[in-house]
């Protein structure tokens, strides 16, 4: 792999999974893992090295924002870049971003895009927090 970075994308809808690992991988040496719940992230998390998580917001069991949150406290992932991908906007009507964010958690993450996700817009949020 040219770039070997790593990409955690967690969701529990596994057709938004394949669907950010299909626009991730559409970038040059990309290795893409998933997980399907936030403890398996955090345990992937803690165990790999990783260049970016991909953070679904609203999950069964642990949040994204607690699966952030944790992120952040953990010496071994607080620097992880982290994206957030919510449709909390979709299903309230109210809009919520990363300095929203910043204010409820304490913390902000690189980026925060409503679902549906536009592609280009994800690819391009990726290779910002990648440095690519």
């Amino acid at each position: 792999m040219a770039a070997g970075k790593t990409v955690l994308v967690v969701d529990d809808d596994p057709d938004a999974v394949e669907f950010v690992k299909t626009v991730l991988s559409q970038i040059k040496g990309i290795n893409v893992v998933t997980a399907f719940d936030a403890d398996k992230a955090l345990k992937i998390a803690g165990s790999q090295p990783l260049d970016l998580v991909v953070l679904d917001v609203m999950m069964p069991g642990k949040s994204g924002f607690d699966a952030f949150a944790e992120l952040r406290q953990d010496e071994k992932t607080q620097q992880i870049p982290v994206i957030m991908l919510t449709a909390v906007s979709e299903v309230t009507g109210m809009k919520f971003g990363a300095a929203d964010m910043g204010e409820f958690i304490g913390k902000e993450p690189e980026a925060f895009l409503d679902k549906p996700v536009d592609p280009v817009k994800l690819e391009k949020t990726a290779r910002k927090a990648l440095k690519l």
